[in-house]
């Protein structure tokens, strides 16, 4: 505390500034994408929603009405989540973005596939179909 009363006004401000990202369309897209992930992978992995593939009532049960092995729940999950991070973190450190977004987008086509493959009606793709254009603009943003 005493040697911030040596920091010139001018200087506490450049300091103040650095720890708050800037607010953009491609900031607000990362902490929504964000959130989304983790929301549905920490905070309702074991909720039933209108959403779940197949009559799955669990992300989990999901992943078994997909047909897909035990594991692939646990690694695309890992995936999620840890892009969510990183785009957390890619608000200070832009160059961790573009991995990020390219990323999911990828996750998300292959969410709206396995929707596909159970014959999933449209709208339980809705959420995957809205993360796929949001993570898309962020790519898109990110590289411009």
């Amino acid at each position: 505390m005493i040697a911030e009363s040596f920091v010139e006004p001018r200087d506490k401000q450049r300091r103040e500034i650095a720890l708050m990202p800037p607010f953009t369309i491609a900031s607000l897209l990362q902490v929504g994408l964000a959130l989304g992930l983790l929301n549905v992978w920490l905070v309702r992995r074991g909720s039933p929603t209108a959403f779940r593939g197949g009559a799955a009532g669990s992300l989990e049960e999901e992943f078994a009405a997909y047909g897909l092995p035990q594991w692939a729940f646990f690694v695309v999950g890992a995936l999620k989540v840890g892009i969510a991070v990183v785009l957390l973190l890619g608000l200070w450190t832009p160059s961790l973005v573009p991995p990020a977004a390219g990323g999911l987008v990828l996750l998300m086509l292959g969410a709206i596939a396995m929707h596909l493959k159970v014959g999933d009606p449209p709208v339980k793709s809705m959420p995957a179909l809205a993360m796929l254009s949001m993570s898309a603009s962020l790519l898109f943003l990110a590289r411009t």
